[in-house]
Formats: C-alpha cells, structure tokens, sequence
C-alpha cells in the first residue's frame, strides 16, 4: 500500500480499506457484516476527517481478510 492506503474507522463506526494500485489509482471497500465490499471512491477522503481513526497492525489483523 502506497502513503494513501491503509484501513480506516470513521467516527460512525465504518471500517474502510483503501488500497493503492502501481499506477496510483485508489480503490475502497467498506466492511459489511464480516465481508469487504466495494465502496465509493469518493469516501476516500473520510481518511482525512478528524473523527476518522488509522488502524494499526494489531487493530488490522483482527479484522476479516
């Protein structure tokens, strides 16, 4: 992942996972019910909202794959 990716908790409690592609394009995906399913690209920018949270590593190997 590039400095744009990583996985998120918004202050609502959505759990989002933003991956970057070689090229630079972004991709979202939002945890539903235990499953990663494709998101919006323009919640992309809900990493940088004060309420959202970066997970660390620990926090991240919780989560399903």
């Amino acid at each position: 992942m590039g400095s744009s990716g990583g996985v998120y908790r918004t202050g609502p409690g959505t759990i989002l996972r933003i991956t970057e592609s070689v090229e630079g394009g972004l991709r979202v995906e939002i945890l539903k019910d235990g499953t990663w399913i494709p998101g919006r690209i323009g919640m992309v920018g809900l990493r940088l909202a004060r309420a959202t949270v970066k997970l660390g590593p620990e926090a991240i190997l919780k989560l399903p794959a």
